[in-house]
């Protein structure tokens, strides 16, 4: 896998699957945790070349754009965005360098294959057929894969994610142990509307966690403090695909912001 990023086309898809089937064994051995909702948590979600060119092949600050819905009510006074994110989509990337293009094509159409998207309905039963009911595993769900990057001030308050969702996974991609303490934090709703902090995720190299979007996974992140000059991590998200609104949905998402990238690009 160390030759990743010099792989010509016909052997980029080879990479995939082999990259997917380490990160689907990843998940299969990733711990189950029970509260304060189901989850998953990672140690060792990439191989560790894999990682080192994940930290090595970082696009630039140029390259991403903002991230939207609740991150948009973060922004600094002064207009800068805490939150920006690149879609790991071939459409998306196509202006990075040579280089660094072919190495997050691989990853993310890694992230967006069926051995990884099963491993993660397989190992999230228990949150999938409360939502779901018994036939959980037929429910669709479409993979959106982007590289996120959070500066300081960065914050998002205690909530639920959306019903549009179906899986949260998040990938952290810090260089070191230094600032383990910006993970996400997981809250158990108690009858008076209370959300006391029950659990919080270490912002760890090649760590992570994933959960079944439900009622009760509320969720925060403390403000990034000044520390830290970027929290990155990669946010693999399941949306639920099924009836013809979702999947319209889905896609023409996609192509939205498809749309105006390129116009972002092109200013």
């Amino acid at each position: 896998m160390d030759q990743t990023t010099t792989l010509a086309r016909h052997d980029r898809r080879r990479a995939v699957d082999r990259l997917a089937e380490f990160i689907a064994k990843s998940v299969d051995a990733a711990r189950a945790v029970e509260k304060p909702f189901f989850h998953l948590e990672f140690d060792r979600v990439f191989p560790d070349d894999i990682y080192a060119q994940v930290l090595a092949l970082m696009p630039e600050s140029a390259d991403y754009r903002p991230m939207h819905g609740r991150s948009k009510g973060h922004d600094l006074a002064d207009g800068t965005h805490t939150r920006v994110k690149i879609d790991l989509f071939p459409e998306y990337i196509r202006n990075l360098p040579a280089e660094k293009r072919a190495f997050w094509d691989v990853v993310g159409r890694t992230l967006c294959s069926e051995p990884v998207k099963q491993a993660f309905i397989r190992r999230l039963a228990p949150g999938l057929s409360k939502r779901f009911g018994k036939d959980f595993a037929q429910t669709g769900m479409y993979p959106i894969p982007i590289l996120t990057r959070d500066i300081p001030g960065y914050l998002i308050t205690p909530h639920t994610d959306t019903r549009w969702k179906g899986i949260t996974v998040q990938l952290y991609l810090p260089k070191d142990d230094a600032n383990t303490d910006i993970g996400t934090i997981f809250h158990e709703k108690l009858p008076d509307g209370s959300l006391p902090k029950k659990a919080q995720m270490r912002f760890a190299p090649n760590s992570g966690y994933a959960f079944a979007v439900g009622q009760d996974t509320w969720h925060s992140a403390d403000p990034v403090h000044n520390r830290v000059k970027t929290r990155d991590s990669i946010l693999l998200t399941y949306f639920v695909d099924q009836g013809v609104l979702k999947i319209l949905r889905n896609r023409g998402k996609r192509i939205g912001n498809f749309v105006l990238n390129e116009i972002r690009h092109r200013i």
